[in-house]
């Protein structure tokens, strides 16, 4: 397979998913991965997983002629909509600063009059401010980054190769300062290691400090098949002893909730209620499309 700048190219049929209605993760109507594997490294990872059989996830490739499948693809569309990326592979990967294969991606969600909506752990989404710009002058446009510590040395620890919590909190001021409606993902909080009061008011006041315009949170992990056995060879590692406490709380369960759930989320939106930021979902989304009119949303 043909190899540029070290990357790997593979063979895609699609790219862009069909249209899905009732929008329930952040008004989301398609779905786009242009990148397959991820290098950030997580421990946690569910894309680890074998029943989304990536073989040797953390080994990035990218997709074959990509932007010339997704400029088809968007003109074959019979209903515009809120375009998502970020679910599988981050968009963001280091090879994405010198590819620009999802900078092309979003100037063609732009010329076809789409919206976009992004996941990622990297403050490189900032480099395309001036495309997120673009299409927020005529469609939605939402940017939610993944945080679960607000310590930098934790992060190294969990998330080792993707940027540290304080270079994602940068990005969200960047983002928020041109206009853009960018907020967190507070998921997963790691039971028995983030689970605790001060990391997540710590979390929410620096989100606050950043304006980040809402925290979505999810209060667990989960755990399945391969990737449990990969998460707690990384427990061994950095945490000893804690994989006897996994396993005598959850088994094999594969959602796997902080015993401190409930009190977490009574803290949570104590802080956040105070500061103004939003958490509820159909809040989030009804706030990033209200600068459109029901016209132009009935498109999507």
């Amino acid at each position: 397979m043909e190899r540029i700048l070290g990357m790997e190219f593979i063979p895609a049929k699609t790219i862009i998913s069909g249209y899905a209605d009732g929008n329930s993760w952040f008004g989301e109507n398609y779905n786009m991965n242009i990148y397959k594997g991820c290098c950030h490294g997580c421990i946690y990872c569910d894309s680890r997983s074998e029943c989304y059989r990536i073989e040797d996830f953390d080994h990035v490739r990218a997709k074959d002629n990509a932007l010339d499948l997704i400029a088809r693809e968007l003109r074959s569309k019979r209903r515009k909509g809120v375009v998502g990326t970020g679910a599988m592979s981050d968009p963001y990967n280091p090879f994405e600063r010198e590819l620009r294969l999802t900078r092309g991606a979003l100037e063609l969600v732009d010329a076809h009059g789409f919206g976009a909506s992004i996941a990622t752990k990297s403050d490189l989404v900032t480099r395309d401010i001036d495309m997120l710009a673009a299409i927020k002058t005529h469609s939605p446009v939402l940017v939610k980054i993944t945080v679960t510590t607000a310590d930098d040395e934790l992060c190294r620890k969990i998330e080792p190769r993707a940027p540290v919590a304080s270079r994602r909190f940068s990005a969200i001021r960047q983002l928020a300062g041109n206009g853009i409606f960018a907020g967190i993902l507070l998921m997963p909080v790691l039971p028995f290691i983030e689970d605790n009061d001060d990391n997540v008011v710590s979390i929410i006041r620096l989100a606050s400090d950043a304006r980040a315009r809402f925290i979505y949170p999810a209060f667990g992990v989960t755990l399945r098949q391969n990737q449990r056995e990969w998460y707690y060879s990384k427990l061994d590692e950095h945490f000893p002893g804690l994989r006897l406490k996994y396993a005598r709380q959850f088994g094999n369960a594969y959602e796997c909730h902080s015993p401190r759930a409930s009190q977490l989320w009574r803290v949570f939106c104590s802080e956040c209620d105070r500061l103004g930021i939003l958490y509820k979902m159909e809040d989030i989304i009804e706030a990033y499309r209200q600068l459109y009119s029901s016209a132009q949303l009935s498109l999507f």
